[in-house]
């Protein structure tokens, strides 16, 4: 799966949960509460003042080299 701005937090989580250290890394601290399970990457980082593609570049590295 490649992640896109529109990917479902909880998705990304699902299919690898280290992916969660680069929701800390920009502030998204509140992984596990049912609203940050079903937004997308995009109104997350809207919400936290951080850019969305740049956490998918680091999302996809990640998956990509793993």
């Amino acid at each position: 799966m490649e992640v896109t701005r529109k990917s479902v937090i909880g998705d990304v989580l699902d299919m690898d949960r280290e992916t969660a250290v680069f929701f800390f890394e920009i502030g998204m601290h509140c992984l596990g509460c049912p609203a940050s399970r079903g937004e997308t990457i995009e109104d997350a980082c809207a919400v936290h003042g951080t850019d969305p593609d740049e956490l998918v570049k680091k999302l996809n590295e990640y998956l990509a080299n793993k």
